[in-house]
């Protein structure tokens, strides 16, 4: 599912237990924080057994269904192939399918609605580990769940709900000569929520609560800090209305302000290639890519971020086939997960709202964000030789938001002034 995905959600199978399955047929349709896709098989065969059911929670790399094939090659094969590697990949194919069934003898959810993986599942059969004990367990995993190293911690310290010791790591850690202090333990208040008999419950969607998610652990994990510039767009504005139908007429596009306003990120990312980063632990990833995330509109209101890959190499007709060609799809429900894989800076358009700028929430894990506010008709004074005058100028303001844990306000704000003297030495005469 590509880099940053972890878990992914099933939500429907689209094969029954004994049906036939084709290469490359969709066999499952399931859900991540990113995008909703369906799976192919990449073999021929019938479906015998399915490992999870609608709406489990599933790791990256986990089986999730088992399909017996026939090879038809097996005899070509076997001329390249050594017996001894047939006969080791047989018996490890043969161990993993027992493995995997055996391990429904436990049962995926306990009476408490705690889930359990199939691996655990298997490891608590072989170890005899009971059900009770499994829910004794505290998990380390995402939702409290059992991980693999939590029931095997389990099991070596003599099956004791209490987490084990690590007595090399407190060896090697120096011992405070201070008072021990309490821990203090955070408690979580929620706000008490009166309804009425007239107001309505409504159920956030699964999309709804990924992203109230990870915008809350996004402000958990940067220091976020805002700049704004404002940003004279009138040769922009020009040079759009002049060439707009041609362009239609030539490459079939509508061009909007968007591919410009993205050339312009790119093009000044390359100056400033510290803002092209991510943070790991102590570490800065230093991307030599620039891949630009594209916040966009779905059919059902919310966002998603696709990305234009290498963006800076793209020209102006490139740059806007490829705004038009996510956006579409976006709005069609029709992004693959790699559209939206291997973003390293984000670039969102509240002015398509009508808002005049606003602070956007950095796209993790990424260290920045750039919103575009609502290009408008304004009052300006125009420096000329013969003086100074009022004029009618289209201008807007830009927002940057930037991880303040690596990014200072000098880099930050020389950033978004970059962006702005590109922007406003556009070529009123450029041709496309």
């Amino acid at each position: 599912m590509g880099e940053s995905v972890a878990e992914a959600t099933i939500t429907s199978w689209l094969k029954n237990v004994g049906d036939r399955v084709e290469l490359d047929e969709a066999i499952v349709e399931i859900a991540t924080d990113k995008v909703d896709s369906e799976v192919p098989s990449d073999v021929e065969g019938t479906l015998v057994e399915l490992l999870y059911d609608v709406d489990a929670v599933v790791k990256v790399g986990e089986a999730i269904a088992i399909i017996e094939t026939f090879d038809e090659n097996i005899e070509e094969k076997t001329e390249t192939v050594s017996p001894k590697e047939i006969t080791n990949e047989a018996t490890a194919i043969e161990k993993e399918v027992e493995n995997a069934i055996e391990s429904k003898s436990i049962g995926k959810v306990s009476e408490s609605g705690k889930f359990f993986s199939p691996l655990v599942r298997n490891i608590a059969t072989k170890e005899n580990v009971s059900m009770e004990e499994l829910e004794a367990i505290i998990g380390t995993g995402k939702d409290d769940r059992v991980t693999k190293n939590d029931i095997l911690a389990y099991i070596e310290s003599g099956r004791s709900t209490s987490k084990p010791v690590d007595k090399k790591i407190i060896a090697e850690v120096p011992q405070p000569k201070v008072a021990p202090v309490a821990p203090v333990e955070t408690v979580k208040i929620a706000t008490p929520i009166s309804v009425s008999g007239e107001d309505e419950i409504i159920e956030m969607s699964r999309m709804g609560k990924l992203v109230a998610h990870h915008m809350v652990a996004s402000v958990q994990t940067s220091a976020h800090v805002q700049s704004f510039i404002e940003v004279d767009v009138t040769n922009i504005v020009k040079w759009r209305e002049l060439n707009k139908d041609k362009f239609f007429v030539r490459e079939g596009e509508k061009i909007t302000y968007t591919p410009i306003f993205m050339m312009a990120v790119a093009s000044t990312i390359k100056k400033f290639p510290m803002i092209n980063i991510s943070v790991d632990g102590d570490k800065i990833i230093k991307r030599k890519a620039i891949n630009l995330g594209m916040a966009a509109s779905l059919a059902d209101g919310n966002l998603i971020v696709p990305v234009i890959k290498n963006a800076d190499q793209l020209n102006l007709v490139g740059m806007t086939k490829a705004v038009n060609d996510l956006a579409e799809r976006a709005r069609k429900g029709q992004l693959k997960p790699d559209d939206i894989q291997g973003g390293t800076y984000t670039v969102t358009n509240v002015g398509s709202f009508g808002s005049v700028f606003g602070t956007p929430i950095i796209n993790q894990p990424q260290v920045a964000i750039l919103a575009l506010g609502a290009v408008r008709k304004v009052p300006a004074v125009i420096e000329t030789p013969d003086g100074d005058f009022i004029g009618i100028r289209h201008k807007m303001f830009i927002s940057h938001s930037y991880d303040h844990r690596v990014v200072n306000g000098a880099l930050g704000g020389m950033f978004i002034k970059a962006v702005k003297e590109s922007l406003e030495a556009w070529d009123v005469k450029a041709e496309f």
